[in-house]
């Protein structure tokens, strides 16, 4: 079952209500994990842009759905696209509740990378919108990072060049917009935005040129001697 009809199936089951960022009680969470889990959800509900900690607890999850017994043994060959629906379901839950948050991008980018397949349309008003709630570029660098990681790198450049300020954004924003191109086979694109990078004076970025460069420059000839 794709990720949304799992989705909707389970959404509209009758539920307790909870708390926004509080665990629900399972009897598959290991006992070692719970006090983590719980840190790292406290730490979500206070600032829910913090990756590091949205990550291990989406990690935590994978772990818990890994160590489900399987129910009918029957089925056992399915139970690792299953376990792996269910720790998408609840990683899914968990992003809906924080972007609710009018500060949260981050669980938007991870909301659109869930649906990226099954709801191409609502995956890209997603990353729009983490773009819009963000100033420093990091919300367009997760973004086409995103779109390149789902095979998507032509839409990906699309919501870069929609949302990217090279003087205000951070150097990797640029760098995974010149990368998205690349992957695009649109070398002059690329290298238009390359030469964008160098609005900034600074070391970071300088190193950001320093390592497309060559790579545009292949691509370049690549394209002229085709």
């Amino acid at each position: 079952m794709a990720l949304l009809a799992r989705l909707k199936a389970l959404l509209t089951r009758r539920r307790p209500m909870r708390r926004p960022g509080t665990r629900q009680a399972t009897s598959a969470a290991r006992k070692t994990d719970l006090p983590r889990e719980d840190a790292l959800r406290a730490k979500l509900v206070d600032d829910p842009n913090d990756m590091h900690a949205f990550r291990e607890l989406a990690e935590l999850v994978r772990r818990r759905a890994d160590s489900v017994e399987p129910v009918d043994p029957l089925i056992a060959e399915h139970e690792p696209a299953d376990r792996a629906r269910s720790a998408d379901v609840a990683i899914w839950a968990l992003a809906e509740e924080l972007a609710g948050n009018p500060r949260a991008w981050f669980p938007l980018v991870e909301l659109a990378r869930l649906s990226l397949h099954d709801d191409h349309e609502g995956a890209m008003r997603r990353l729009n919108a983490a773009c819009e709630r963000e100033h420093t570029g990091l919300a367009v660098a997760e973004g086409v990072r995103t779109l390149r990681e789902g095979d998507l790198p032509g839409d990906g450049l699309g919501l870069g060049v929609g949302q990217w300020s090279p003087k205000e954004h951070i150097p990797e924003a640029g760098r995974q917009i010149v990368l998205a191109a690349l992957e695009a086979d649109r070398p002059y694109d690329a290298r238009k935005h390359l030469e964008e990078l160098k609005v900034r004076d600074d070391a970071e970025t300088a190193a950001v040129i320093a390592e497309l460069t060559p790579r545009v420059e292949a691509a370049e000839r690549t394209a002229n001697s085709s």
